[in-house]
This record gives C-alpha cells, structure tokens and sequence, in this order.
C-alpha cells in the first residue's frame, strides 16, 4: 500500500501503510482507557473524591477538544506529517510524567499534556484519509480505521486491570511510555506527507472566521452532532461503567476490562459493517441504522436499571447495541463533516473533534457528580444523548438525506 500513488494536481501523495494510521489514532483512545479500570483504586489511594479523580477522565477529554482545534489548521499551513510528529513526542514525554507523578494534581496537569499530545493522530489520520479518498471511499476506510478506536478500548481496560493488580497504576504510565515512542519511530519511519495544497496560518481571527464559515453549514452541524452525541454516550458509560462494577456489584477492575471487551467487539463489528457496506449503502443509511442500535441500547439499559435490575448484563448486554451504533456512525458522520468542504478538511476535523470531546467531557463529568450509590444516573443520560443523536440525523437537509 505504501507504493500507491495517488495524483492530486501536480503532485503525488504516497498512501501510508493502513497499520500507522490505525497505530496513530489509536494511541489516544489507548491512553484513556487504560487508565479507568484504576480510578476507584486511585481514589482510596490518594484518599480522594470521586469527582476529584474524575478530573483524570474529564480534562483529558477537554484537552483533546481544545488541542483539535489548532492541529487541524497547523496541518493545513505546515503538512500533516511534521505536525503529527510533534504530537507523538508529547505524547511520550507525558506519559513519563505520568508515570512520575507525586500526587493529583500533578498526574491531572501531566494528563493533560498526554492529552494533547495523543489527540493529534485522531485528528490528522482523518485529514490525512480525505486527502486520499472521496467522499464515499473516505467512509469506508475510516470505518477501518476507526476499528483502531475498538482494538485499543477493548484491550486497553484488560491491560491496564492486570498491569494496576500486578504493579500499580504507574505501570499503565510506563505501558504508554513504551507505546508512544514505538508508534513515533514508526510514523517517522513510514508515514510521508500528503498535504501539498499548503495555506498559510490565518491567525486568531481568521482562524476564528474561518471555523466560523465551517460552522454556517447545517450538513455540517448536523453530522457532527450526531457523532458527538454518540461520542458523548460512550464516554459517559466509561465514567460510569467502573463505578457500577466496583463499587454497587462488587467486582474487580480485572472484571470491568474483562467485560468492557464485548462492548468493544460491539463497536468493532459497527466498524467492519461501516467498512464494507458505506460505499453501497450511502451515509445516510448508515446514520440511520447508527441512530436506530444506539436509542434501543439507552432505552433498554435505562429500563432494566429502573426496573431494579442492576447486573453484569444489565451494563454490558444494552451497551454492545450502542457502540454497534456508535461504530457504524462515527466513520460515516465524520466523512460527511470534513467532505462538506474539502479545501479546509484539517478545520473542520479539528472542529469536529472538539465539539465532539467537549460534548463527551460534559457528559463524562456530569455522571461522576451523580455517582451516589446508583447506576440509573449513568444510563439516563445516556438516553437524553441518544435522543439528542436522532434529533441530528432528523435534522439533517434534504441535500444530505
């Protein structure tokens, strides 16, 4: 794949290896959830509250949406690949201090940076995909790619479970050390440039009218309140989820990781099926049936635990519906996003991607203040979002739909 040429113009973009673009947005994801099976733990551990320790999980996700913003327009003025690079190194060097943290605080401001650093991969892999494809193919091979965003919360809980029982949770810190600085050899390695229609820096306020211009279109909006809001249910169950298991039914982090692997094999089947059927089926197809699988998962969860039937499947079983839904609609509101206007693919990525971690940081933080001894919380703002997602695939213009 890497000996592809594809013409653009008069110049020729070489199509990375699918292996990096998957490595490079993955690391993000990886980085978040390995950490959450050690949240309770962490919390009895530095004698903290639970909102408190949350902070890790929420300022993480808002340090993503804010750094989208000024990654999708410095890939614009100085290339995808030196941009991504930078990235990876913070990334890795935040990692460490992680690692090294001597308290809260410190392991929130390192979080931080880890943030920052990692998010850069999510967003250029995407510009880096529409630089590539049209707008249909670029559907189908972010439904791939985005499978790197099931692989890595599906193995990342498991990992980071064992790696808090054996060692601590600084070792899911060291883990990331080592996973950083191998992905950054590699991207140095085999990742070439695809960004040759390069344009300058516009500044804060062209900047601003610039996201401005983006955010005139209601296809745009739409696509990515759809993805938000289903981006938004799934980071609330990740504040929730461990809650529930650890400290209502008893079970260890090992379990939660354990279990969280169905709901990943859930999203990763919504990826393949996006991956092999979005070219035939069309965008609006797939947003349907994504906005379809994610309501029936919410309202089922919703009704078993206000019906007093909080267990194991309880959580897990409605959750595999919504991330089946979720998996089939972010590759393809994504695609329709950063398509409505291909010469500022990199903006409206990095636009995409804040409304969409801001929208999911609010959630997140809002199920870790209404942690008090109840798993209905949790769901039911799962099920305000799923509604929220239907209303934007309803919305979207007739042009679109």
């Amino acid at each position: 794949m890497a000996d592809d040429i594809l013409t653009t113009g008069s110049s020729a973009a070489r199509k990375p290896p699918l292996a990096i673009l998957v490595a490079v947005s993955a690391i993000g994801p990886l980085a978040l959830n390995i950490f959450i099976p050690s949240m309770p733990g962490l919390q009895r551990a530095l004698d903290a509250e639970p909102s408190e320790v949350q902070l890790t999980l929420t300022l993480y996700l808002f340090a993503i949406a804010v750094a989208q913003l000024g990654y999708g327009p410095l890939s614009d003025r100085f290339g995808r690949r030196p941009v991504l690079l930078a990235g990876l190194v913070i990334f890795t060097l935040a990692s460490i201090a992680c690692a090294l943290a001597p308290n809260l605080e410190s392991l929130i401001v390192a979080r931080v940076f880890q943030a920052i650093g990692g998010c850069s991969g999510m967003v250029l892999s995407r510009a880096i995909v529409r630089d590539l494809y049209d707008r249909e193919k670029s559907a189908s091979i972010l439904g791939y790619i985005t499978m790197a965003w099931v692989i890595a919360p599906m193995l990342a809980p498991s990992i980071g479970g064992l790696l808090d029982v054996w060692f601590g949770w600084r070792a899911s810190f060291l883990f990331l050390v080592v996973v950083g600085a191998l992905t950054l050899l590699a991207t140095l390695r085999w990742l070439h440039e695809t960004n040759f229609q390069l344009q300058s820096l516009p500044g804060l306020v062209g900047l601003l009218a610039g996201y401005r211009g983006i955010a005139r279109s209601r296809a745009y909006l739409c696509y990515v309140a759809q993805t938000s809001f289903g981006g938004a249910i799934f980071f609330s169950f990740l504040a929730g989820a461990p809650y529930v298991m650890v400290e209502i039914l008893g079970r260890t982090p090992l379990e939660y990781g354990l279990y969280f692997a169905l709901v990943s094999l859930g999203y990763m089947t919504g990826n393949g099926i996006s991956g092999r059927f979005s070219q035939a089926v069309g965008i609006r197809g797939m947003l349907r049936l994504s906005a379809a699988f994610t309501l029936l998962g919410c309202v089922a969860m919703t009704s078993f635990f206000a019906a007093g039937w909080v267990s194991v499947a309880a959580l897990f079983l409605p959750m595999v519906s919504v991330a089946l839904g979720n998996g089939m609609g972010v590759p393809n509101g994504t695609a329709g996003a950063v398509s409505v206007d291909p010469s500022r693919a990199g903006a409206a990525a990095g636009l995409a991607g804040f409304l969409q971690m801001t929208i999911a940081a609010l959630g997140s933080q809002i199920v870790g203040f209404l942690q008090t001894g109840s798993a209905l919380p949790m769901s039911v703002v799962m099920l305000i979002f799923a509604f929220g997602g239907l209303a934007a695939f309803l919305a979207l213009p007739r042009s679109e739909r």
